[in-house]
């Protein structure tokens, strides 16, 4: 079992969950939560509490690897870049902590959990539940990062089958 950290990164709410995976992608749910960092005041203070954040899941739960969701396509530029800088607090406190980072797009990690790349945010939340057989409704943000670090374990057990690297496989499924 490989234990993997999946971030949703976002500027108000960070969602994450971690997974421990088999070799052939089976996960088993670990934790999940959203780091609520709305109220930290202005936005570099938002950034350092998303920092902290995955630095103490970090080090608590012991992550072999972390998948983090690539930035879409925002609504407009202050968005797009605040998103960017939330995604980067993110992924500055995996490299930290020494662990690899994955990214995946919003369409591979929807593709992996529902079957489909155009799914909408219900649908992922639920087959996440069903996948990791929670019971009750899941927050958005955590039910996202728990979609992620699926589409990591699939990926990983895929990768394993056919004898290559998860990041080399990624970019190549990615070329098409």
């Amino acid at each position: 079992m490989i234990r993997i950290l999946g971030i949703d990164p976002g500027s108000r709410h960070t969602g994450v969950g971690i997974v421990d995976a088999d070799p052939s992608g089976q996960c088993v749910h670990v934790f999940h939560t959203a780091l609520s960092v709305a109220l930290e005041g202005e936005f570099p203070a938002r950034l350092r509490a998303i920092f902290e954040g995955v630095r103490a899941l970090i080090e608590d739960y012991g992550p072999a690897e972390v998948a983090v969701e690539r930035v879409f396509l925002a609504r407009n530029a202050d968005s797009a870049l605040k998103l960017g800088q939330a995604r980067g607090a993110a992924i500055c406190a995996a490299v930290a902590g020494g662990l690899p980072v994955l990214e995946y797009s919003p369409m591979q990690v929807k593709n992996t959990v529902v079957g489909r790349g155009a799914a909408d945010k219900q649908q992922v939340q639920h087959m996440v539940g069903v996948l990791l057989g929670l019971g009750g409704p899941l927050q958005a943000d955590a039910a996202d990062a728990l979609a992620v670090a699926i589409t990591h374990a699939h990926a990983r057990g895929l990768a394993d089958r056919v004898g290559m690297a998860a990041p080399r496989l990624m970019r190549r499924r990615g070329r098409r």
